[in-house]
C-alpha cells in the first residue's frame, strides 16, 4: 500500500557538514500519486550559482531483514563552476549515504519471495533540472539493482549484511572478500570501529563558530548559535548584530510637538519626520499658532476670533452674514426662535411676557435649531423632534425620563484651513473606533488597555452627523451612518477618501453592521422604521422588516452562526428582537425590565450578547441560546453604544463625553478615555487585527447564490434586491 518510512543520514567528508531527512510515505491518494512528507535538518556544502555536479557512477547494496530495509555507500561528486575569464574551475566531494526504511509486512501475503536479502543497486548517471518557470523538479536516473556482482555464493552471508558484526553503532561495516569485513567510525567519531567516541569540535578548536557564536557540541558534529543580540549573516555563517526598528511614531517615542499641533509621519525602519498641523507654524518638532486674525480673512465689519490651528469669523451687531461679507440688517430668525417668540409674547393684556399656564415653549439651540430633546416645563414630559420641530412618534417620556433624540442639525462649520475628508492610516493591532459628531476617532488597544496617548482623529467629516460606526475586518474598511445627509458610507484605514455607498430612500439610519463572512451590511431607519440590507458597495438593497418597530437602533450580526439582532427603544414597549439574516424566524428575546435599550454588541468569542441601557441605567449580557440574563453593572450614567473586545465591554456615554472600559468578569469599570474635544460620542466598534475565526455558507462562491446570500444557522438563502424587475435573479434556500 506505499505506507513506509525512511531516514537517511548524509555526511559530507572534508567539512563534516550532516544532512538527516526523515520521510513518512502515507499511501496512495484517489490520484494515484504516493503521498509523502519530508523533513530536513543539518546543513550542506554551498554550491555556486550557475555551477553543475556530476555525481559519480556508484554501487549500493540493501540488505533486506524483516520490516526493515538498510543501505550504505559512498559517493562521489565533481563541481565545475561557471567560467571566469574563459576559465571553469572544479573540484571533487564525497560523501556517506546511510538509509533505514520501515515498513509493516503484509499479514495477507503468505507468498514467498525469491528475491535475495542482499542486492545491490548499481548508478550509472543521474540527471537533475530544476524549472523555476513552471516550479517543477525534473529527475532522472540510469540504474539496475541485482543480485552482487562478484558472484560469490557466501557474499549474502558476510556479517556487514546479516548483521552479525561487532562494530559499534556509530561506525559503519564495510564487507570484504568472503565473510571478511572491518570497522570504520563515521565522520565525527573517532576509535577502532568497534568503539567510537564523540569528537568534541567545540573543546579542540575553539574559534571554530568565529566572534559572537557559541558552539554546541552535539554527537558526531556541532552546531553554532549565534548569541543574543546577534543573528547569522547571509553566509549562513558569520554572526552579526540584529538591527531592530521602532516605529516611533506608533510607540509615541519620537520628539514631534503634541498630537494637537503636529504629525509624527513613519518613513521606513526607524526613521519618522515631523510635520506640523494646518494652522501651525515651525518645524514640527516645536509649533506655533498661526493668528490668521493678523492676515485679514474676515470682513471689515466683523469681528475675528483666532483659535489654536483656525480662527472664525462673526458679523458685528446690525450685520449679518457669514463673517467674510457681512452686510447691514438682522440676522433672519429661524422658524423654533420665531415660534419661541410667539408662544413668549401670547401672555395677558397687562402682563404681555408672562406666557400662559401650560404653555409650550420650544427650545433652541444657539444656532436657531430646534433642540433634539424638547420638554413641557409644566408637566415634565420630553419627546424627540425632527428638524422642522415635529413630533417623533414613540419617543414621548414620562416625567424625570430624558430619551436619546439625535440632532439632524450639523454641527456648524469653523471657518479656517479646511481638513482634507481622508482617512489617516491606522498602525497595525486591534482599535476601538467610536464617532464624535463629524469626524470618527480611534484608541489603539493594547491587551485589555486602552492606548490612550496614542488615540487619534481617523477621519474629518465636519458637516456630517456620524451615529453608527461598523468594520470589516476582511477588507479594513470602516462604515457609518449618517442623519443630517442622511447617507451611508465607508473609507478604507489604509489611507484616502470616504465613500457614500447609499444617499436615497433614508429618513434616519442609526445603527449598522457589518456581515464579513457573506460581504453584506445591515442597517436600522428610525424614521422610515425599517430594517434592510444590501451588499457592502450599496447594491442590491431589501427591506428585511417594515412592520413591529417603532424606534429601532442598535443592530449586531452574528455571521457565523447566521443570527441578527437589534433594540427599539419605543417607550410604550422597549424591546430587543432576533432573527436568521435572511429575515426568518423573527422573536422577541428581551421585552421585561427595559427602559431605553440604545447599544448592542455580539461577542463572537464567548457567544454573548450584551446591551446598554440609558432608561434602567445598567449594562447586561445573556447568552441568546440560553434562560436568564447577566446585571454586569448598574447606576451608569446615560450610556449610547457598546462594542467588546477580550474581557471588557466599551461603552459611550452622552454625560461623561467618554468611553468607559468595564471588564464583566468581575464587574468592575476598570478605565475609561475623554477625547481632548468634549462633545457627545456616539456609536463605537472594534477594529480586530484579524477577523474572527469561522465561516458560514456564504463565504465562498456568494454561496451559490446569483444576488444576496443571508446566512441562517447551518445554512443560507439566496435572496433577489427589491425592484428587480428584468433581472435574472433566482431565490432558494
Amino acid at each position: 500500500g506505499g505506507e513506509f518510512t525512511r531516514q537517511t543520514e548524509v555526511t559530507f567528508l572534508g567539512n563534516n557538514e550532516k544532512l538527516v531527512i526523515k520521510q513518512k510515505f502515507s499511501g496512495i491518494d484517489e490520484h494515484g500519486h504516493l503521498t509523502i512528507t519530508t523533513e530536513m535538518e543539518g546543513r550542506i556544502p554551498e554550491i555556486p550559482s550557475g555551477a553543475s555536479v556530476h555525481i559519480e557512477p556508484y554501487t549500493e547494496l540493501y540488505h533486506t531483514s524483516s520490516s526493515v530495509i538498510t543501505s550504505s555507500s559512498t559517493r562521489e561528486y565533481t563541481v565545475t563552476e561557471p567560467e571566469r575569464d574563459g576559465v571553469a574551475s572544479t573540484y571533487t566531494g564525497a560523501y556517506q549515504w546511510r538509509q533505514t526504511i520501515s515498513f509493516d509486512e503484509c499479514i495477507h501475503d503468505d507468498s514467498h519471495h525469491a528475491a535475495s536479502a542482499t542486492q545491490q543497486l548499481s548508478v550509472d548517471s543521474v540527471f537533475v533540472l530544476y524549472n523555476q518557470e513552471e516550479q517543477i523538479l525534473r529527475y532522472a536516473m540510469s540504474n539496475s539493482i541485482g543480485p552482487i556482482s562478484d558472484g560469490s555464493a557466501d557474499i549474502n552471508r558476510n556479517p556487514c549484511y546479516t548483521g552479525t558484526h561487532n562494530c559499534d553503532t556509530n561506525a559503519i561495516c564495510r564487507p570484504g572478500t568472503g565473510n571478511r569485513f572491518s570497522c570504520e567510525c563515521l565522520i565525527g567519531f573517532r576509535g577502532d570501529g568497534n568503539v567510537c567516541y564523540d569528537v568534541d569540535e567545540c573543546s579542540e578548536q575553539p574559534d571554530l563558530c568565529g566572534s559572537n557564536a557559541v558552539c554546541n557540541n552535539q554527537p558526531g558534529t556541532y552546531r553554532c548559535e549565534c548569541v543574543e543580540g546577534y543573528q547569522f549573516a547571509a553566509d549562513g555563517r558569520t554572526c552579526v548584530a540584529v538591527e531592530y526598528t521602532v516605529n516611533h511614531c506608533e510607540t509615541g517615542t519620537h520628539n514631534c510637538d503634541i498630537p494637537q499641533r503636529a504629525q509624527c509621519v513613519y518613513t521606513g525602519g526607524s526613521a519618522y519626520i515631523c510635520t506640523c498641523l494646518p494652522g501651525f507654524s515651525g518645524d514640527g518638532r516645536a509649533c506655533e499658532d498661526v493668528d490668521e486674525c493678523q492676515q485679514g480673512h474676515c470682513h471689515p465689519d466683523a469681528f475675528c476670533y483666532n483659535t489654536p490651528g483656525s480662527f472664525s469669523c462673526q458679523c458685528k451687531a446690525g450685520y449679518r452674514g457669514d463673517g467674510f461679507r457681512c452686510v447691514l440688517g438682522e440676522v433672519e430668525k429661524t422658524k423654533c426662535q420665531r415660534e419661541r417668540e410667539v408662544a413668549v409674547g401670547s401672555g395677558g393684556t397687562f402682563f404681555p411676557w408672562e406666557t400662559r399656564v401650560g404653555q409650550f415653549i420650544p427650545q433652541c439651540d444657539e444656532h436657531g435649531n430646534y433642540l433634539p430633546t424638547q420638554c413641557h416645563s409644566r408637566t415634565g414630559y420630553c419627546w424627540c423632534v425632527d428638524r422642522d420641530g415635529n413630533e417623533i412618534d414613540g419617543t414621548r417620556s414620562g416625567p424625570g425620563v430624558q430619551p436619546p433624540c439625535l440632532s439632524t442639525a450639523t454641527p456648524p462649520v469653523v471657518i479656517g484651513p479646511s481638513v482634507r475628508p481622508d482617512t489617516v492610516p491606522l498602525p497595525p493591532g486591534t482599535h476601538l473606533l467610536f464617532a464624535q459628531s463629524g469626524k470618527i476617532e480611534h484608541v489603539p488597544l493594547e491587551g485589555n488597555n486602552m492606548k490612550k496617548n496614542g488615540a487619534k482623529a481617523l477621519l474629518h467629516i465636519p458637516d456630517k452627523v456620524v451615529i453608527g460606526v461598523a468594520y470589516d475586518c476582511t477588507d479594513k474598511m470602516v462604515y457609518w451612518t449618517d442623519i443630517s445627509g442622511p447617507s451611508i458610507s465607508r473609507a478604507s484605514l489604509h489611507g484616502g477618501e470616504p465613500t457614500t455607498i447609499i444617499k436615497t430612500d433614508l429618513g434616519s439610519p442609526e445603527g449598522i453592521a457589518v456581515d464579513h463572512l457573506g460581504r453584506n451590511i445591515f442597517w436600522t431607519d428610525s424614521q422610515l422604521d425599517r430594517i434592510e440590507v444590501a451588499r457592502l458597495d450599496g447594491r442590491q438593497r431589501r427591506i428585511l422588516f417594515d412592520t413591529g418597530l417603532v424606534n429601532p437602533r442598535a443592530i449586531v450580526a452574528d455571521p457565523m452562526r447566521g443570527n441578527l439582532y437589534w433594540t427599539d427603544w419605543n417607550r410604550e414597549a422597549p424591546k430587543i428582537e432576533t432573527s436568521y439574516m435572511d429575515g426568518t424566524n423573527r422573536r422577541i428575546l428581551v421585552k421585561d425590565d427595559l427602559g431605553l435599550p440604545n447599544g448592542l454588541t455580539f461577542d463572537p468569542y464567548s457567544s454573548m450578547l450584551c446591551w446598554v441601557d440609558a432608561g434602567t441605567k445598567r449594562l447586561e449580557c445573556m447568552n441568546p441560546n440560553q434562560l436568564g440574563r447577566r446585571k454586569i453593572v448598574e447606576g451608569i450614567q446615560y450610556p449610547f453604544s457598546v462594542t467588546s473586545y477580550g474581557k471588557n465591554l466599551y461603552y459611550t456615554d452622552w454625560r461623561r463625553d467618554a468611553v468607559v472600559a468595564v471588564d464583566r468578569t468581575i464587574s468592575i469599570e476598570n478605565d475609561n478615555f475623554q477625547p481632548h474635544k468634549r462633545s457627545r460620542l456616539y456609536g463605537i466598534t472594534t477594529a480586530f487585527a484579524q477577523c474572527p475565526g469561522g465561516h458560514n455558507y456564504c463565504t465562498v462562491n456568494n454561496g451559490g447564490c446569483t444576488h444576496l446570500c443571508l446566512a441562517t444557522p447551518g445554512g443560507r438563502s439566496c435572496r433577489c434586491p427589491d425592484n428587480t424587475v428584468g433581472v435574472d435573479c433566482i431565490e432558494r434556500n
